[in-house]
């Protein structure tokens, strides 16, 4: 079983814990931000592709005492690095947190690379490249006064980011908001279903997607354990949708009714990589 946790909104991790529980999830316990739960690593794919309501998936891998730099160093060193990483994997640190020694939250990200790099060359092994904009494993560390949270995040980007949507309006809600709202609104999936202020449509994309039971994941090409050396191919790929889901009973259409063109067109171009449903459309202004 892997320790995890699981990021959220601010007020949905109750919610949040249900879902995860839902899934199968064991041992969890709500914190501010987040729910800290216990599961395998068919439970972590499940998250990962099923929780329409965690920000990101998080996998601790330890923590160190930190009074000096050189604390912070051979802290991150001590992690089996090379037993985490594929070979050829590219990586990237967010740091975060401040303390009398780590004044500077980039110098505290160069510390934890220079750790991890080492750790390579050390062994006599290829050193991993660092790939900002789109690494394969990206590594977390959280500086709460002397005790640095080292982790990897499996998610990669954020899991709101669903992939299946090109263009937004300009003010979005994300996407774990939204499902959160639909869930909370007391909605039942076969009813009709009225955003009259939709802007871009992902309370209805949304709405959409948990009525047909369509994994939020599913249109997602990237994720942050493709450079993971414990990522299991045979289980995520029986973990992944192998269809999609037919109509739901009772389901005929999503009223849509925006004033600004822009954010109709944005709509339409998110439900269009999201053929869950029959959806209606007013363009007509509102008065």
């Amino acid at each position: 079983m892997n320790s995890l946790f699981a990021s959220t909104a601010r007020g949905l991790e109750e919610l949040l814990k249900t879902e995860l529980e839902k899934l199968g999830a064991v041992g969890c316990q709500v914190v501010q931000g987040g729910v800290h739960f216990q599961g395998d690593t068919r439970l972590i794919y499940q998250s990962l592709m099923w929780s329409r309501l965690a920000s990101r998936i998080i996998l601790p891998m330890g923590e160190c005492k930190v009074y000096s730099d050189l604390d912070l160093y051979l802290g991150v060193q001590a992690i089996n690095w090379t037993e985490i990483f594929n070979p050829g994997a590219t990586f990237a640190v967010h740091f975060s947190g401040l303390n009398d020694t780590i004044r500077n939250s980039q110098y505290g990200a160069m510390k934890v690379k220079d750790a991890i790099v080492d750790a390579f060359t050390r062994k006599n092994l290829p050193r991993p490249n660092v790939d900002r904009e789109s690494p394969d494993l990206r590594i977390n560390v959280w500086l709460n006064k002397e005790t640095a949270s080292i982790a990897l995040d499996l998610s990669g980007d954020g899991l709101h980011l669903r992939g299946y949507r090109d263009r937004t309006g300009l003010a979005p809600i994300k996407e774990t908001l939204a499902a959160a709202i639909v869930m909370r609104s007391g909605w039942q999936p076969g009813t009709p279903l009225l955003d009259p202020m939709c802007g871009s449509g992902t309370l209805l994309i949304e709405a959409a997607m948990w009525a047909t039971d369509r994994a939020p994941g599913l249109h997602r090409g990237h994720w942050g354990f493709s450079g993971w050396a414990q990522h299991d191919e045979a289980i995520w790929q029986e973990v992944k949708p192998k269809r999609r889901p037919g109509r739901v009973r009772g389901w005929r259409s999503i009223p849509l009714i925006s004033t600004v063109p822009t954010a109709m067109r944005a709509s339409l171009s998110g439900r269009a990589a999201t053929p869950v449903a029959p959806v209606s459309a007013s363009l007509s202004p509102l008065k």
